[in-house]
């Protein structure tokens, strides 16, 4: 594990509210993700194929094999842009305040491309939902999102362990 890189200065006020949203941000990333999980579970363990089909067909937003295909491209949308404005805004910041941050920003880049990977299966798989290999597809995607699980969630505590220091040092969105 990589040491917490000290910070390049004090905390300021719109560093530490930077801090707080990127928390905030992964807390929503963190509870999107334990939903879909649970909607995985629910789906692989069970809905007769009538019932996911009756619930399609008059409750289409509302049937739990629906909700998770739509939740599932949807949340996968949304990390693939988080990560994407990480990479190209904050991550060049980061490296420019506080260089010994390089090792750090590094093994995040790294995990980004992990994440890109595994959120990339989960989308394929999700879009495969209600198709005629219903059963393989719910098993591979329950699968996938065990995984994302498995990839996001301790990048996430890595990275606000090891940036939020530097980050409350900002004084705006660049730094």
């Amino acid at each position: 594990m990589t040491a917490v890189v000290p910070p390049p200065g004090p905390p300021t006020p719109q560093g530490e509210a930077m801090v707080a949203e990127l928390r905030w941000i992964h807390d929503m990333i963190r509870r999107d993700l334990g939903i879909a999980l649970r909607l995985a579970d629910e789906v692989t363990a069970g809905a007769p194929a009538d019932e996911i089909r009756r619930g399609l067909t008059s409750l289409a937003s509302q049937g739990p094999l629906w909700q998770l295909k739509i939740n599932c491209l949807r949340y996968c949308r949304f990390v693939h842009a988080h990560h994407g404005i990480e990479s190209a805004s904050l991550f060049p910041a980061l490296r420019a305040a506080n260089p010994a941050l390089g090792p750090v920003v590094d093994r995040l880049e790294a995990d980004h491309r992990t994440v890109s990977d595994v959120l990339d299966a989960v989308e394929a798989e999700a879009a495969g939902l209600g198709g005629p290999d219903e059963p393989a597809v719910r098993g591979r995607l329950a699968a996938a999102l065990r995984r994302l699980a498995d990839e996001l969630l301790p990048h996430l505590e890595y990275e606000e362990e090891h940036i939020s220091g530097t980050l409350a040092t900002f004084t705006g969105p660049t730094g």
